[in-house]
C-alpha cells in the first residue's frame, strides 16, 4: 500500500472545501478515500475546522436554502438528507426554521399547480390522491399538502384514505 502524505491531503481537503461549502462527513469520506488512517483523518478535521474551511452551521444554512430553492424540497425531506450527513439536530432545526413560511407555501402550492397539468385521473379523488404522493415525496408535510390541493382543487376529498 504506498504511503499517503497527510500534508497532501491537508491541501487536498482544502480545495475540496473551497469548492462549495461541506460538512464534516464529506470530507471524512473523501480524505479516507485516499487512504487516510483515522489519526490523520482527525488532524486533518481539527485544522479545517480551525480555518474555517469547514462550518456545518453555515452548510446546513446553504444546503437548506440550496434544496429549498432549487430542488424544492420539503422540510421533511431537507431535514432527512442533513440527518444522513450526520447534522446535528439542533443545527438542522435552526436552519429549517430559516425558510419563510409565505415562501414555503408559495412553493408548495406553485409545484402543485405545474404536476396538476400533467396528472391525469380517472376521477377528482385520484388526481387528488396523485398530487398528495407527489408532493409528501418531495418531502412536504401531509397537512399543509392536504390544505393547499384542496384549495387547489377546491373539492372535498377522502383524506382518510390517504393514510
Amino acid at each position: 500500500m504506498r504511503q499517503v502524505d497527510e500534508f497532501k491531503l491537508l491541501h487536498s481537503a482544502a480545495a475540496y472545501c473551497s469548492v462549495c461549502e461541506r460538512c464534516v462527513s464529506e470530507v471524512k469520506r473523501k480524505i479516507v478515500a485516499k487512504g487516510a488512517t483515522r489519526e490523520m483523518e482527525d488532524h486533518i478535521i481539527e485544522h479545517l475546522l480551525k480555518e474555517g474551511f469547514i462550518d456545518e452551521v453555515r452548510f446546513c444554512r446553504s444546503f437548506v436554502n440550496d434544496k429549498f430553492r432549487f430542488n424544492r424540497w420539503g422540510r421533511i425531506r431537507i431535514r432527512y438528507e442533513l440527518q444522513r450527513k450526520n447534522i446535528p439536530d439542533g443545527l438542522v432545526a435552526a436552519a429549517l426554521d430559516g425558510i419563510d413560511e409565505d415562501a414555503y407555501c408559495c412553493v408548495l402550492s406553485d409545484m402543485l399547480k405545474d404536476k396538476r397539468h400533467t396528472v391525469k385521473g380517472d376521477s377528482e379523488q385520484d388526481v387528488f390522491n396523485r398530487l398528495y404522493r407527489f408532493a409528501t415525496g418531495r418531502g412536504f408535510e401531509a397537512s399543509l399538502v392536504i390544505q393547499c390541493i384542496k384549495s387547489l382543487l377546491k373539492g372535498d376529498y377522502d383524506t382518510d384514505a390517504l393514510e
